[in-house]
């Protein structure tokens, strides 16, 4: 699992958590999952990820992503995560990856 603890420097002058600092929670979580999900761990990179925001952390929530892998497949993989707080889904995103066969 990937979490963070909202911190004044994760959020703007309202104490809200910063929309970048989800998506970047999000690629994270997204990306780690989908390469753990084979062995062995097939070489990722983010093509493409698209969020939509149905709710916010403040400071002092603990934010942790949940995924779930659809496919990896030869060039292509793709997964879903939800951000939560507690058991709020705050932030819904869907990535793609590039898989490569290069492991330099």
């Amino acid at each position: 699992m990937v979490g963070v603890r909202i911190q004044p420097k994760h959020a703007n002058a309202r104490g809200i958590a910063h929309g970048g600092l989800l998506m970047t929670l999000c690629d994270i979580a997204l990306g780690y999952r989908t390469t753990r999900s084979q062995t062995p761990s097939p070489m990722l990179t983010t093509a493409s990820v698209k969020a939509d925001f149905a709710g916010s952390a403040k400071i002092g929530d603990w934010v942790e992503a949940h995924v779930d892998v659809h496919k990896v497949g030869g060039r292509l993989a793709f997964a879903n995560c939800y951000l939560k707080v507690g058991e709020e889904r705050i932030v819904h995103a869907s990535a793609v990856f590039a898989r490569s066969s290069d492991r330099s």
